[in-house]
């Protein structure tokens, strides 16, 4: 729910009595059959019923490692050109941020296959895709995705690991030709190591770049960019896979 100064009150409604926090306890029985843009009355406040999108719930994450943020997330998925039925490969789970935004773009029909070594970091994105209700097309595997062999290629596949570089004759394998390429990297140096061995094994439309975003102030006495600027992050290196 959404009250008036824009602050987020989570809830998972069932029938009978629910406690929300900050909110005190409310019947999630009424609540259910409302439709969401729904406006309630508590205790005299106006509040709006509202279903979580891919925004919210990452925004909601609870987290460990640091998470991919929504800006980087939005480019990987949009450049990777991730549909329903596709096949992706992700290597880093960390909090599962990035892969609620895959699994997203590939429902209903396709799959992620994400792959983390730490196994608090794993369990740990377990139960936010599961909170998420995202769970259906996911498989996660313990390991490490260097050393990894699944059993069918690919469309996609994204990477957030320190030396992704080192690891390319196995995702070249599991990658089908044509399929497309990203590693998310944080440093210059990490960047350059990844766009010289694609291109040094022959992958296409080999580039790199980094998101930056900043919002709007919109006043009644005029407009102006916010202080606040969400800018590095890390650097997002993309190709394609094709027959040498």
């Amino acid at each position: 729910m959404l009250d008036s100064k824009n602050r987020r009150h989570w809830a998972v409604l069932s029938e009978g009595m629910m406690r929300i926090p900050s909110l005190g306890v409310l019947d999630g029985g009424s609540l259910m059959g409302m439709a969401s843009g729904s406006r309630i009355t508590i205790a005299g406040e106006d509040f709006w019923i509202l279903e979580p999108g891919l925004p919210e719930l990452i925004s909601s994450l609870e987290r460990g490692a640091q998470i991919i943020t929504p800006k980087d997330a939005e480019t990987i998925v949009f450049r990777l050109s991730l549909k329903s039925g596709d096949k992706v490969l992700e290597g880093g789970v960390g909090s599962g941020a990035l892969t609620l935004a895959l699994l997203q773009a590939v429902s209903p029909d396709g799959t992620v296959f994400s792959v983390e070594r730490r196994e608090d970091y794993a369990q740990k994105a377990r139960r936010n895709i599961e909170r998420a209700g995202k769970a259906a097309n996911w498989q996660l595997l313990l390991g490490d995705v260097k050393e990894m062999e699944l059993e069918e290629e690919v469309d996609a596949m994204v990477l957030d690991i320190p030396d992704p570089w080192l690891g390319m004759e196995t995702f070249t394998h599991m990658l089908r030709k044509g399929g497309r390429f990203c590693a998310y990297l944080p440093n210059v140096n990490q960047m350059e190591s990844m766009v010289r061995e694609l291109r040094k094994r022959g992958f296409v439309e080999v580039y790199a770049l980094e998101t930056l975003q900043r919002e709007m102030e919109v006043h009644e006495g005029g407009v102006r960019p916010s202080f606040e600027m969400l800018g590095h992050t890390g650097y997002l290196v993309f190709g394609r896979h094709v027959e040498r």
